[in-house]
């Protein structure tokens, strides 16, 4: 089955409206390569400024509370963001799973909270330096896929990010044997969950992505983009990984 190049951008907690100006650009050399699609996460303040400045864009918000509404301070539904203009959100990041102790089961309830409401989903999932260095990697990727894979998933709308947590903003990638081997088992725990419908899920590589570096990961099997992090705040920088996917 041939997936679609996807590349991803992740803004966390950086930005103003001045910054959106970086998104005319991202937006210009979406249009340059048709083959990729390209999305945005941004800040909640920033999505309906974002989404009405670039409507050609897929802009989308960083996490979703699994509730629809309620006594929740501070928090943001899925159908909040949707109506703000969002098209996508991105649940368990591996920032969320450490600063705010989210598990597993958080991620795929804020999964399904998402495709109630129409949104599509990166679903993140990824092993720290400790559990690598143990050994463990593998099993830790295949149990969170396990516990955070909603039902009824699919490639009409959920994408799956494998990010080491220990190359994340570090500067440091896994070897692209590494790379390789995670997708191909993350791809295979899919298939045992859910069948066929697996090979349309779309596996992104997340973890300090360049301009030097991405044409040669997305090049490895079962990689189908790239989720992006601070590379991702400039058009300079992000730019190239795009290209890099077509």
């Amino acid at each position: 089955m041939v997936r679609r190049k996807l590349v991803a951008g992740n803004w966390k907690m950086n930005g103003d409206l001045a910054m959106l100006a970086e998104l005319d650009a991202i937006a210009a050399a979406a249009a340059r390569h048709p083959a990729v699609d390209v999305a945005v996460a941004v800040p909640a303040t920033l999505i309906a400024p974002a989404a009405q400045r670039v409507p050609a864009l897929a802009i989308g918000a960083e996490d979703v509370h699994e509730a629809d509404s309620g006594a929740h301070t501070g928090c943001i539904s899925a159908a909040m963001v949707r109506e703000a203009g969002a098209r996508f959100t991105i649940v368990g990041h591996s920032e969320r799973r450490h600063d705010q102790h989210e598990t597993s089961q958080d991620a795929w309830a804020k999964a399904a909270a998402a495709h109630r409401h129409e949104l599509s989903v990166i679903l993140c999932c990824g092993e720290t330096g400790a559990e690598r260095d143990a050994g463990r990697a593998e099993r830790v990727v295949q149990a969170q896929i396990e516990k955070s894979l909603p039902e009824g998933a699919n490639g009409e709308w959920l994408t799956l990010a494998y990010e080491p947590r220990w190359a994340i903003g570090t500067g440091r990638t896994p070897t692209l044997e590494d790379i390789a081997a995670i997708h191909a088992i993350a791809r295979a725990k899919m298939r045992q969950l859910i069948g066929d419908a697996a090979d349309g899920v779309r596996i992104l590589y997340g973890g300090s992505v360049t301009g030097d570096n991405a044409r040669a990961i997305m090049a490895v099997p079962d990689v189908d983009g790239a989720l992006v992090g601070g590379a991702s705040l400039t058009a300079a920088k992000f730019v190239p990984i795009i290209a890099g996917a077509e």
